[in-house]
């Protein structure tokens, strides 16, 4: 039975959405929360590149909760989903 609180519809297994933002993703960045609780990017290290520094994306000042991996969903919303063994 799925919790009430999961937003996510389903399309992503045990993951529920934390907070709707959608950002729009570009090619080629790595989109992830950062220690602040806020959406960041870099861009992607490829073929001896060096990756690029990271930028903030929005600001949401978001609280983690222990446990749980926080990332941005493929519709650029804020995802978590329970650790195993955490």
């Amino acid at each position: 039975m799925k919790s009430p609180s999961n937003l996510s519809g389903g399309d992503e297994g045990m993951a529920e959405k934390v907070h709707k933002t959608g950002v729009k993703r570009a090619v080629g960045y790595l989109y992830y929360i950062d220690k602040q609780g806020d959406i960041a990017r870099a861009k992607m290290a490829r073929g001896g590149r060096s990756g690029g520094r990271p930028e903030k994306v929005e600001k949401l000042g978001l609280k983690k909760e222990k446990g749980f991996l926080y990332y941005v969903d493929k519709k650029g919303d804020v995802s978590r989903a329970r650790m195993v063994g955490a």
